[in-house]
């Protein structure tokens, strides 16, 4: 019974450890290609292991297309990603306290109204949206990029109102009782118990903010202003006008991409390995409190 038991927990170890390397193994392998020549990765070879080392592959990334740094579209995506997502909170946990701890007319109303938002399709909004920018003057610039953040997010604004009802209102009282304001009630008390739900959205949306690229495409006409994903998904397709501009015939783009994809595709998920440690604690929190409130 005993070496029946040995046996099946090795087989499930065997199993999990082969199902894990079959997952991990594409980024490996990514990892692996960034320090690739242009011949080996061509070659289509599934070795992990660098036949001659390239860190020129980085460098030359590092060097930008068509006359900008790749320093310059990662500040782009940085100043983006940061102030979008935090017009996003701050917006979303301000219409959620208020609708979830605030008593006053017309709150079901508004309530409904936020739902409705939800139900709708991007699609249905795009062109409505870009022409009301464009007739404010806003287009092209990165306002189109930022502004909607800044107005609430209703799956973020939904979500934080369902952890927001799950807080004593007795606390809302004593506050009150105290001498405290809606607003000092907001900063002092709810926000610091929400900060799970905080650090789960933050992320959520700090990632989805960082890897978008459509609007960006729409709303941003000069490359010096394009965000990362834009020159990644530039040198993925390997036809966009900042790499034609860096050669001039299709084979020479292709070699070009080819050298620097890895090794750019690494520099672009690099932010967000290395703020994902520090919300861990918080996403973990936010994940199990979610999952018990729901």
């Amino acid at each position: 019974m005993h070496n029946r038991k040995t046996v099946t927990k090795v087989l499930y170890h065997v199993f999990v450890i082969l199902f894990g390397f079959m997952m991990v193994y594409p980024v490996l392998w990514m990892i692996s290609g960034s320090f690739k020549g242009n011949a080996e990765i061509l070659r289509g070879t599934l070795s992990l292991i660098p036949k001659e080392l390239k860190l020129t592959n980085y460098a030359t990334g590092w060097k930008g297309f068509g006359g900008t740094t790749f320093a310059t579209f990662f500040t782009n995506s940085i100043v983006i990603t940061v102030i979008a997502t935090f017009g996003t909170v701050i917006s979303s946990s301000l219409v959620a306290y208020a609708l979830s701890r605030v008593r006053f007319r017309g709150r079901k109303f508004w309530f409904t109204c936020m739902l409705v938002t939800m139900m709708l399709p991007t699609q249905v909004i795009m062109i409505p949206q870009y022409l009301i920018y464009y007739r404010l003057g806003l287009v092209p610039g990165y306002v189109p990029l930022i502004l909607p953040y800044f107005c609430g997010q209703a799956f973020f604004i939904y979500q934080m109102m369902q952890f927001m009802q799950g807080i004593p209102k007795d606390l809302d009282e004593a506050a009150t009782i105290d001498g405290c304001s809606k607003y000092q009630i907001y900063s002092r008390i709810i926000l610091p118990l929400i900060m799970p739900t905080i650090a789960v959205l933050l992320l959520y949306y700090g990632v989805g903010h960082w890897n978008a690229w459509f609007n960006a495409s729409i709303y941003l006409k000069d490359n010096n202003k394009l965000p990362i994903q834009n020159v990644l998904r530039s040198i993925l397709i390997a036809n966009s006008n900042i790499l034609n501009s860096a050669a001039a015939e299709n084979d020479q783009v292709n070699q070009f991409a080819e050298s620097i994809k890895y090794s750019t595709i690494i520099l672009t998920t690099v932010p967000v390995l290395c703020i994902y440690p520090f919300l861990q604690k918080y996403f973990v929190k936010g994940v199990i409190v979610g999952a018990r409130s729901g």
